[in-house]
């Protein structure tokens, strides 16, 4: 299921003119919005080991 160059260009062309239609503040509402925090250092790089062993150690 391919779709042809034009009909990406189409479909692009769209959704930047729908994005540019909106208002500034709705548009900076949806950047704020889509922006979701790192998780913490710790857990990004050695997973759930340092969580299980916090936990363990609180009781």
């Amino acid at each position: 299921m391919s779709v042809s160059g034009n009909d990406y260009l189409k479909f692009m062309t769209e959704q930047v003119v729908a994005y540019l239609d909106l208002p500034q503040e709705e548009r900076k509402k949806r950047k704020k919005k889509e922006k979701v925090p790192r998780p913490v250092y710790s857990s990004r790089w050695l997973g759930v080991l340092p969580f299980a062993v916090k936990t363990f150690l609180r009781k």
